[in-house]
């Protein structure tokens, strides 16, 4: 029986057979018994590779510990409100504070990060994730909308890709002049328009090829 480890774009933890590109953690989740009892412990929420020096990580879930998690890719981490590991990825955490710093005048070490973060991916009064309205037109490939009946969508050029555990699958033209319910926090919508291009991948490789150029621009417009 699969674990419920595997992450979605709106952070929610599912169990899951498909394999994901990107390793995580936001704290200890789990009991002693291997069951996920908390959806975070703590505001220090990054996103890792999946293999580091050759270190082996042994049993999942072990009692005490932090609960791994995966992603599909790093745009679905992105959408959940993760960031690049200091440790593992430590280039492109570099990069991250050196685009946080144009962003956000003030402090850009981990902490400010994960606080800003924080806020922008839950609500305090209901721990929600937060979304926002933005024109569809506007957002960078990676960015992840809700569509259609509300499932998770990948901005990808002029398409909607939808988001499975498994992969993108059901694409649709993106709207022009329309707006839509943005997942990504805005923090990380700006990293992504920066150009991301990580150690981890930023698309699953069902996200391409695609039936129309990923330069193309929305559809009737």
């Amino acid at each position: 029986m699969p674990l419920q480890n595997r992450v979605t774009p709106l952070g929610e933890l599912i169990a899951d057979p498909a394999r994901g590109l990107v390793y995580a953690n936001r704290g200890c989740l789990h009991d002693d018994a291997g069951r996920v009892r908390r959806h975070h412990d703590g505001k220090r929420w990054i996103a890792c590779r999946l293999r580091f020096r050759g270190w082996q990580r042994g049993p999942l879930m072990q009692p005490g510990r932090f609960t791994e998690l995966f992603f599909l890719d790093e745009a679905t981490a992105f959408a959940a409100g993760h960031r690049p590991c200091a440790l593992c990825r430590r280039a492109d955490y570099n990069r991250l504070t050196d685009i946080w710093r144009d962003l956000h005048p003030g402090p850009s070490g981990a902490d400010a990060i994960d606080a800003q973060l924080h806020d922008e991916r839950l609500a305090p009064e209901t721990h929600e994730q937060r979304h926002h309205r933005a024109p569809l037109e506007e957002l960078p490939d990676g960015a992840f909308v809700l569509h259609d009946d509300g499932a998770p969508h990948l901005v990808l050029g002029a398409q909607l890709l939808r988001w499975t555990p498994a992969g993108y699958v059901t694409r649709t033209p993106r709207p022009a002049h329309a707006d839509a319910t943005v997942i990504t926090p805005p923090s990380l919508l700006d990293v992504l328009r920066s150009g991301w291009h990580g150690a981890v991948p930023l698309l699953h490789p069902s996200a391409t090829p695609s039936p129309w150029p990923r330069s193309a621009p929305p559809a009737s417009r």
